[in-house]
């Protein structure tokens, strides 16, 4: 099975990944060691006669000193013991590094995987399905760090571990080399035969599920009032049924086939070791019980062995769907997101050349050839029928969509990927639907501030600004009040307000009014439009962009600027 996991893995962690493939070689090794330990205990065991006929055994005995037979077989015992022991103790020491590994590795890939989808801009992150995204970077790559790479870790482990065993066994006993290929190997073709395609199959099946009864659960509760309001959770619960039957009939026939290989070398070690009992019987040998006992050892370390091999391959087999998925996420060209504090001068004007942009994939232009000026300190209007590019243009102007054609220029500087992280520290953006965590109000209008290093005299002044003071002071909790999930607890006009207050504590130089009030009764609305105009009255030189449908929201404004649609 072809698995191009390596281009997926970030470079810093590859060099360490080299070392945890070194404690698997170590791992493999001390276990191989683990068992021929145990070989001494068979000898005293099934004869007592080897002290003197085994070479080994006999200089092992003189150079203790030993006097007696007893006190040789407690001493061994006890040797043994300490063995195991330390062994099993190193072996977590070097598991502890190997999972260390896995889970830093799972938290790069996630980190790495949120930041290069945000870092694609607006138009990539609305082209997708945000369940999609969401399940691939918290599942998807958790699931590949422990259903993919883990068990490669294992399989690698037993792999070479079974081939120590083999080649000290073939050495001892060609024979019972030959045999053991002739009950193991059989068994782990046929189970390879039978459900290569299957678990391919199961997994791809389980995974398209999961995706759709996890997008399910999203809408449902982000549409609640529709959906209830309509009838229509029982259609959404049916969705949500097919998929879970899906995922539990997958989940069913996974689980059957995750004990087969452990019923497949039991079976294969209870054949081994039957036959090697008939022909000692047969041929009458004494040899035979010493390689019986071997065969034994070997076998009780084989079975799991041979167990965690399949197992491991089968994990694979079923998740590398999380291969292909991490692969074409990565494959994007990864953006770089700069993290600059530094603001860019706005001194003299916003300005528009020859500008053209169409959507991927469209043939026809939303705004074509669109060229304007926007002065420091003015109000511009923007407004046009639906489909004109109104909401578009604020895009581009944010930096949040990429020209076709043409550019955005700031006092004659062209807005590049070089400046914009610098122009959108500049300014103050309100849209139709502002944005609301489910945090109190201080951290929603301190949006990306840690409490500690919030400036709560501006704070004050914001609030005061964006006319919610009254509504503040109503509430037990004040500035510290929750306000649920997207602002579910307050108003319409109290969340466009916070959003108000969160421009102004940017100190923005210029705000952008995407259909602020357009969601708004009209009372709510002259309150909303109201304390933009008294923020224009009071800072002479703060430019205001305002995009809005109604004429009423445009009133205070120094000139409008009509789109047309493009046809």
């Amino acid at each position: 099975m072809e698995i191009g996991f390596y281009s997926i893995i970030p470079k810093r962690l590859r060099a360490r990944g080299a070392w945890v493939s070194l404690t698997i070689f170590v791992k493999a090794l001390l276990n191989f060691v683990g068992i021929a330990a145990l070989l001494p205990l068979l000898y005293l065991i099934l004869d007592s006669n080897n002290i003197a006929s085994n070479k080994f055994l006999s200089h092992l005995y003189n150079a203790c000193g030993m006097e007696s037979y007893n006190n040789f077989v407690i001493v061994v015992a006890v040797a043994v013991l300490l063995f195991i022991v330390v062994k099993n103790l190193v072996n977590i020491a070097l598991y502890r590094v190997e999972r260390d590994y896995i889970y830093t590795l799972y938290r790069q890939l996630s980190r790495r995987l949120f930041t290069n989808y945000f870092s694609q801009g607006l138009q990539f992150v609305k082209s997708k399905n945000s369940a999609v995204l969401s399940r691939n970077i918290n599942v998807v790559c958790y699931t590949f760090v422990t259903g993919v790479l883990r068990p490669m870790a294992t399989l690698a482990s037993e792999v070479i571990l079974l081939v120590m065993l083999f080649v000290s066994v073939a050495i001892y006993s060609p024979m019972g080399a030959m045999l053991a290929l002739l009950v193991f190997v059989p068994a782990a073709l046929l189970y390879y035969v039978l459900m290569r395609y299957r678990l391919d199959r199961y997994g791809d099946k389980e995974n398209e599920a999961q995706r759709r009864k996890y997008r399910d659960v999203i809408e449902t509760f982000r549409g609640y009032a529709d959906i209830e309001i309509n009838n229509a959770f029982p259609h959404q619960l049916s969705r949500f049924d097919r998929e879970l039957d899906t995922i539990v009939e997958v989940g069913r026939k996974s689980a059957t086939i995750s004990m087969l290989p452990q019923n497949f070398t039991e079976i294969g070690l209870v054949v081994g070791m039957v036959l090697l009992l008939v022909l000692g019987t047969l041929l009458e040998s004494g040899d035979m019980k010493i390689l019986f006992g071997i065969f034994a050892i070997a076998g009780l370390r084989l079975l799991p062995s041979a167990r965690n091999i399949m197992s491991a391959w089968s994990a694979l087999r079923y998740n590398r769907y999380t291969v292909k998925t991490l692969q074409e996420a990565y494959a994007v060209a990864e953006g770089v997101a700069e993290q600059s504090e530094e603001r860019l001068p706005f001194e003299e004007s916003i300005e528009l050349r020859n500008l053209s942009f169409s959507f991927d994939g469209d043939e026809h232009d939303t705004l074509h050839n669109l060229s304007l000026n926007i002065r420091k300190g003015e109000k511009v209007g923007i407004n046009g029928e639906s489909g004109a590019g109104k909401t578009t243009l604020l895009n581009i102007l944010l930096g949040l969509y990429k020209p076709t054609e043409g550019g955005v220029y700031i006092d004659g500087q062209q807005l590049d990927n070089r400046l914009r992280r610098r122009w959108q520290n500049s300014i103050g953006y309100v849209s139709q639907s502002t944005f609301l965590s489910d945090s109190t109000i201080l951290s929603n209008i301190a949006l990306g501030c840690e409490e500690q290093d919030v400036d709560m005299a501006h704070i004050e002044r914001c609030i005061e600004a964006a006319s919610l003071s009254e509504f503040v002071a109503s509430l037990p909790k004040g500035i510290y009040t929750r306000i649920g999930e997207c602002g579910a607890l307050i108003s319409g006009g109290e969340r466009q307000r916070i959003g108000i207050a969160r421009a102004l504590y940017k100190k923005a130089d210029i705000l952008f009014f995407d259909e602020a009030t357009s969601s708004l009764d009209n009372n709510t609305e002259q309150m909303i439009n109201g304390a933009i105009e008294r923020l224009s009255s009071s800072n002479k030189d703060l430019t205001i962009v305002v995009v809005a449908h109604r004429d009423s929201s445009l009133g205070y404004c120094d000139r409008i600027i009509t789109l047309e649609k493009q046809n």
